[in-house]
């Protein structure tokens, strides 16, 4: 799709991004979508606090893709030292498998490289979540083989199954000429 666009958002755009999160990742819009957690969790996953707050935060940024002015997707980008950590990486679920997934992360992996003298992105994957593994170990990533705890945060969210961990899965950043990486992100 050539007609997306790719920027960093601003805190007008806070609520918005909200709402996208919440809709891919909970509740039964999500399972239009491949990507959803509804059979794992029950409530909210973010809040326009929460996101408002990610966008203010020194060394973080909520990067938009974008067709026209519909806000199709995000993600947050936070550098935690020579790392920068992705999260909260949603596709609107009506466009999921349209290959926007592969274009926001890669547009979010040069915006790191943009802003940062990052040298690895980092994540974490709900380990029984094969298909969304598979995705990212097909766009590079690595499994580290470390496991977490779920977080709880029984004010956002319950749990609808016991014992919910996390895996931390790598990919080592470099910017080479012809990589693709240039050009993706406008800026601000």
């Amino acid at each position: 799709m050539s007609d997306l666009c790719f920027r960093r958002a601003r805190v007008d755009d806070a609520a918005a991004v909200a709402e996208l999160v919440n809709l891919a990742y909970r509740g039964e819009s999500s399972r239009r979508g491949w990507t959803t957690e509804a059979d794992l969790l029950d409530g909210r996953r973010t809040t326009p606090g929460e996101v408002r707050h990610l966008i203010e935060t020194h060394e973080s940024q909520v990067l938009l893709c974008l067709r026209q002015d519909e806000l199709l997707g995000s993600v947050h980008l936070e550098r935690e030292g020579d790392d920068v950590h992705i999260g909260m990486f949603v596709i609107r679920p009506e466009w999921q498998g349209n290959g926007l997934g592969k274009q926001l992360l890669h547009s979010a992996e040069g915006a790191a490289l943009d802003a940062w003298p990052v040298k690895k992105a980092v994540m974490h994957v709900i380990t029984c979540r094969h298909e969304l593994i598979a995705f990212y170990l097909r766009r590079g990533y690595m499994r580290t083989g470390v496991l977490r705890d779920f977080p709880e945060n029984p004010s956002m969210w319950t749990p609808r199954v016991t014992g919910l961990q996390l895996e931390v899965l790598e990919k080592r950043l470099t910017r080479r000429q012809g990589d693709g990486l240039d050009g993706l992100f406008y800026g601000e």
